[in-house]
């Protein structure tokens, strides 16, 4: 959990401490410190991770019983991840991402997990800004903050294209060759109250 204590420090002295251009801020800390943790990550996971704090999990949720087929199969394939249980999504943390190594070790079980996966689907909370500009305004600081994360034109381009269509996109091939993530997404609060005390 060392790793987890070291970013939720981070994010909370930003919060605490930044008062001019906040945002830009927990842009960059948050960018730095997901490239520091997974360095084969490239400008498409950063792409998932901002996109995932805004949208949550209810874009993966076709229905229940879908899901939990998914999850059990999910399950049954993993390989062994001897990393952190969770960790945060975005700058904000909104939604946190729970690996599945918590359940294999017997941390919680597979329908508590899939109940607060469900119920996250249901606290997506509409934003007044458009993805787009959101998504834009990163880029933005990446490239002000000369942030060395791994990109091509091609592929700013393609994402820029998503972000228009509000579009969610895959982990990079890198990053999935490199860290095999295998999780589901929970709501900030939703964790807390079911599944924080149960991971630490």
């Amino acid at each position: 959990m060392k790793r987890i204590t070291v970013i939720m420090a981070i994010l909370a002295v930003c919060f605490g401490s930044c008062s001019e251009n906040s945002e830009s801020k927990r842009i960059e800390v948050a960018v730095r410190t997901l490239i520091s943790q997974y360095p084969q990550a490239t400008l498409q996971d950063v792409y998932k991770s901002f996109y995932q704090e805004r949208f949550g999990p209810g874009h993966m949720i076709p229905n229940i019983e879908n899901a939990r087929n998914y999850l059990m199969n999910e399950m049954a394939q993993a390989s062994e991840n001897s990393g952190a249980y969770y960790e945060l999504t975005g700058s904000e943390g909104k939604y946190i991402r729970i690996y599945l190594n918590a359940v294999s070790d017997g941390k919680i079980s597979a329908e508590k997990l899939l109940d607060a996966f469900v119920e996250s689907a249901n606290h997506v909370k509409p934003r007044p800004d458009k993805w787009v500009d959101q998504w834009a305004n990163i880029v933005k600081v990446i490239e002000e903050k000369q942030i060395p994360v791994s990109s091509s034109e091609n592929l700013k381009q393609l994402l820029k294209e998503c972000s228009e269509q509000e579009e969610a996109v895959h982990h990079s091939e890198t990053y999935e060759q490199a860290y095999q993530p295998h999780y589901r997404i929970v709501e900030r609060n939703i964790f807390e109250k079911n599944l924080k005390g149960l991971l630490e």
